[in-house]
């Protein structure tokens, strides 16, 4: 199992540095000494992503690893000779072992967890039973997380609109109401949450506070799906005769053992919020904590368990393999490295270069502008990761749970839902969306390009979002 290859990835830049800065330490990097130009790396590999596979496809399917570590060291080399190797060293060591190794693990798990579970049965791709799949994934999302729902259903999901024609409209809806909106309940559903409820957030504050938002989104989409769905179903020349022969008619679980070590993984990634120990490790500037240590190292051995006592046989009926798991880890490789100076540059507030942004949260009296918490968190949860998004707002917005949850609970709400439901907005706004479309393409799918799909969301989930703005976050 080879995920990271050993010539593109920009993190073994990491051993020069550490050599360089001479065991050094540095403080928190002040994004105030920045200006905007620190972002085209990362703007770069985003416009790599969504233009490279239009136009050379062939040239972006052999080398997007070595695109993405490209852009990763147009950002670390002249970071690391403007500011010294101590602070490029110390900040790419955050990256990697704070976010970004956390990140891939928990991915890893998910992927090889989910793909352990083969769902047989003749499933039949219709706007009824697509529907209910949607909604069914919608459910598990806000408790095995989005990224767990996603990686369970989406194959069968795939698998039963293979006689489809046209299906490439229900993995989007897939993404918009299994890997983003519906895990805005608690916080196993997505990571914004999470950390909120590592902050003070309490547990249930987001199933009482945005339900009716969640309701309304999910209904919406759910509804608007169905209609579209069955506009292509019921358009003939889509239809292909299905061989269900292979298929019983019976549903039921192959792997069923893999559904324990979902329950494991839940356990392990609930058990490093809840456990506070005092055990810490610091690596090269960064503390890890034992909790984490244990949860990073039991999702391995899941994983490793799932691979070994999973039947070859499931893993072929699922088609499985790890070419998705390998394009998500090398391009969120060189997001996470470019998104250091962007994050960076918002965390310094008002007086960094992005200071506008922060002041356009907060009305001319002080008090927040509920209804800009939701779009400018919305906005920057499409194209950076949500979870340090929330961050950046939640601290803007007080830092307070006890606040947040109380007197400003419309503020929190806003963020909340910023961070989570516009997730969908791009392909690259919650991890799962990536995997998605990953999986689906290896599947044969024909998914619409980083615009084309932006064209859906902005078509669709926008007009849904200004009409959730004028009732819930005016």
């Amino acid at each position: 199992m080879k995920l990271l290859g050993t010539r593109w990835t920009a993190w073994l830049a990491l051993p020069a540095l550490l050599a360089m800065s001479g065991g050094a330490r540095a403080a928190d990097f002040d994004g105030s000494q920045l200006t905007v130009i620190w972002g085209v790396p990362f703007a770069g590999i985003l416009l790599s992503i969504a233009l490279m596979p239009l136009l050379v496809p062939h040239f972006w399917h052999h080398h997007y690893g070595k695109v993405a570590a490209a852009w990763g060291l147009a950002f670390l080399v002249p970071f690391a000779v403007m500011f010294g190797p101590a602070i490029a060293g110390v900040n790419m060591v955050h990256a990697l072992f704070a976010e970004y190794i956390p990140f891939i693990i928990l991915l890893t798990a998910l992927f090889t967890v989910s793909g352990g579970i083969f769902i047989r049965g003749n499933l039949q791709g219709s706007p009824g039973l697509n529907t209910a799949m949607l909604a069914i994934g919608a459910v598990l999302a806000s408790f095995m997380g989005t990224t767990g729902a996603s990686m369970l259903l989406i194959r069968p999901l795939i698998r039963a609109n293979e006689h489809r024609k046209h299906m490439a409209h229900v993995v989007v809806f897939f993404i918009f109401i299994v890997s983003n909106a519906g895990g805005s309940l608690t916080p196993l559903g997505d990571p914004p949450l999470f950390l909120g409820f590592l902050k003070g957030v309490d547990f249930f504050w987001t199933l009482k506070h945005i339900f009716p938002e969640t309701l309304f989104l999910l209904g919406s989409l759910l509804t608007i799906f169905y209609f579209l769905d069955n506009w292509f179903f019921s358009r003939h020349e889509g239809l292909v005769q299905r061989d269900s022969t292979s298929d019983s008619k019976a549903i039921g679980f192959d792997g069923g053992i893999n559904f324990a070590l979902l329950v494991v993984v839940v356990g392990l990634v609930l058990m490093s919020g809840l456990w506070k120990s005092p055990v810490s490790f610091s690596i090269y500037g960064t503390e890890v904590g034992l909790p984490g240590v244990v949860r990073d190292l039991g999702l391995i051995a899941v994983t490793f368990l799932s691979l070994k006592i999973t039947p070859a046989k499931v893993h072929e009926d699922n088609q499985f393999g790890w070419a998705p798991m390998a394009e998500v880890a090398k391009l969120f490789a060189g997001i996470f490295l470019t998104i250091i100076p962007v994050i960076a540059m918002l965390k310094a507030g008002v007086n960094g270069p992005f200071g506008a942004v922060v002041q356009t949260v907060t009305q001319p009296d002080g008090s927040p502008d509920v209804m800009m918490y939701f779009w400018i968190t919305g906005a920057l949860s499409s194209f950076l990761d949500n979870a340090p998004t929330y961050l950046v707002f939640f601290n803007t917005a007080g830092g307070d749970p006890q606040v947040l949850m109380t007197t400003l609970a419309p503020t929190l709400a806003a963020i909340s839902a910023g961070a989570v439901f516009m997730g969908a907005n791009t392909y690259i706004g919650n991890a799962p969306n990536l995997m998605v479309k990953a999986i689906a393409e290896d599947r044969g799918v024909k998914m619409p390009s980083f615009f084309g799909y932006m064209l859906w969301s902005g078509g669709i989930l926008v007009p849904l979002f200004v009409v959730m703005s004028f009732i819930w976050f005016k």
